[in-house]
């Protein structure tokens, strides 16, 4: 058998292992990160100097009492948790097969506090995906235009008083995005300069009053994967 073979094979249980620990007081959003790091560093599979891949999808089985808590946070939680999986990869130049998931599974054989970590490589067409992420969240664009705004009109809201009710817009075009003022009463910075209208390259800052957005593309996984939290009792995949 091969090394892709090898790194190709179904889910990989750990619930034994070194992530099947005990926070008396619940499971934290920071114990999950530190678990899929680990994942992804005890995973790893060097296939040359150039090219280290990494699982792309991850299950997160926690108990009850936790998932009900865990769930409650939403797409918040789910973000902050592919934010921090795509970080660790590029600081250690590891590479994926495809987009990337991460479903979080209640599991009734773990006691509250435990953690159960699996993962598998996928391999399939990435889906780049061009969000806004403010506030700890990821909100996708859509084709055309992106307006973000304090009022109801606009489709990223943003509470805060320095912004206009239909203050910029950020427009997709499915390859490359545009930032512009609308005319707003405060302006519209662009990685610390005020601007009218600008190309919206990754990773730039876009700043509204108090309120930073971050332009990012991003790979996920296609629908079809089934992402989000699953309520599946006894841990069965």
């Amino acid at each position: 058998m091969g090394i892709l073979d090898k790194f190709e094979r179904g889910l990989e249980r750990t619930f034994n292992g070194a992530f099947a620990k005990t926070f008396r007081s619940g499971l934290q959003p920071v114990e999950i990160v530190a678990a899929l790091k680990r994942e992804m560093d005890t995973k790893a599979s060097i296939i040359s100097r150039q090219r280290i891949l990494v699982p792309n999808r991850f299950n997160v089985h926690v108990s009850a009492a936790d998932y009900d808590r865990l769930s409650g946070m939403g797409e918040s939680l789910r973000s902050s948790l592919l934010q921090e999986i795509e970080s660790h990869a590029a600081k250690h130049q590891y590479q994926f097969s495809g987009g990337l998931s991460v479903k979080l599974l209640q599991d009734d054989s773990l006691s509250m506090g435990q953690l159960g970590i699996e993962s598998r490589s996928v391999e399939g067409r990435v889906n780049w995906t061009p969000v806004l992420e403010v506030n700890g969240s990821r909100i996708p664009l859509h084709r055309g235009s992106n307006v973000i705004g304090r009022g109801s009109e606009a489709q990223i809201t943003i509470d805060d008083g320095g912004a206009s009710r239909k203050h910029a817009e950020v427009v997709w075009d499915g390859q490359r995005a545009g930032l512009r003022d609308l005319g707003s009463t405060n302006g519209t910075k662009l990685n610390g300069r005020r601007v009218a209208q600008s190309a919206l390259d990754p990773d730039s800052l876009i700043e509204i009053g108090r309120t930073q957005l971050t332009f990012r593309i991003v790979p996920e996984a296609q629908p079809s994967d089934d992402t989000g939290y699953v309520r599946r009792p006894g841990g069965t995949p």
